[in-house]
């Protein structure tokens, strides 16, 4: 999972991400609503967390923006104010939902993951799947047959997005758009360790192989 985080307070912004990277996901962090703007248009997010009280264009100057362009992806509001008003207004410029500050990190996860879970298709599934290896996304429990695998984070959030391209060949760019944030390093090899270390627990001795290899092109998740 990839989230945009769009604050101009810099404690604010390092201990949300610090949060939501210890719960495996991805963040981009924008310090103004410009920067913020032009990462939305330009990178692919599944969620947004945007502030309004924000330098060179507000926040809700920025959501407007972003929905006139067509990008839907679900956006959550933080703000220091707290009248109704303020939140009705939020609500209506175009965001799914509304935080006031100061917050618990733990409502505001919550509150992230219930935008993804809407913004999914009522028959999207809880559990994915390809052969014996299974990934339950509410338990976050992997197994392959009666196997349990404990995986970290990270190594979860790849193998989620190998398993939602399952059959297609998938490129070390895209993986890490995905599952890692823009500031890593293109010619870092942390893409191929995390893969490696992923196939060795994935793919148990005596079992069919499922993460390869694509020469050139990347990694596919396929029973072969």
């Amino acid at each position: 999972m990839r989230v945009l985080l769009v604050e101009d307070d810099a404690r604010t912004a390092q201990f949300i991400t610090k949060g939501f990277t210890q719960a495996g996901m991805a963040v981009d962090h924008a310090p103004d609503g410009l920067d913020g703007l032009f990462m939305a248009q330009e990178f692919p997010y599944d969620v947004a967390v945007i502030d309004i009280m924000l330098p060179r264009l507000d926040g809700l100057e920025v959501i407007k923006r972003l929905r006139k362009a067509g990008i839907n992806m679900p956006i959550l509001v933080l703000s220091a104010k707290k009248s109704v008003d303020e939140r009705i207004l939020g609500l209506q410029t175009g965001a799914d939902d509304y935080l006031v500050k100061p917050f618990a990190f733990t409502e505001l996860l919550v509150r992230i993951q219930t935008l993804l879970r809407r913004s999914q298709t009522q028959n999207e599934p809880t559990v994915l799947s390809v052969a014996d290896l299974t990934l339950d996304l509410v338990r976050r429990r992997v197994q392959r047959g009666e196997v349990t695998i404990d995986l970290q984070h990270r190594e979860f959030s790849l193998l989620e997005y190998l398993l939602r391209n399952a059959g297609r060949v998938v490129s070390k760019t895209m993986i890490m758009e995905h599952v890692w944030d823009y500031n890593f390093d293109p010619e870092s090899n942390v893409v191929e360790s995390r893969i490696c270390r992923l196939r060795e627990k994935i793919d148990l001795p005596g079992s069919v192989k499922l993460i390869h290899t694509v020469r050139g092109a990347g990694y596919v998740l396929e029973a072969r």
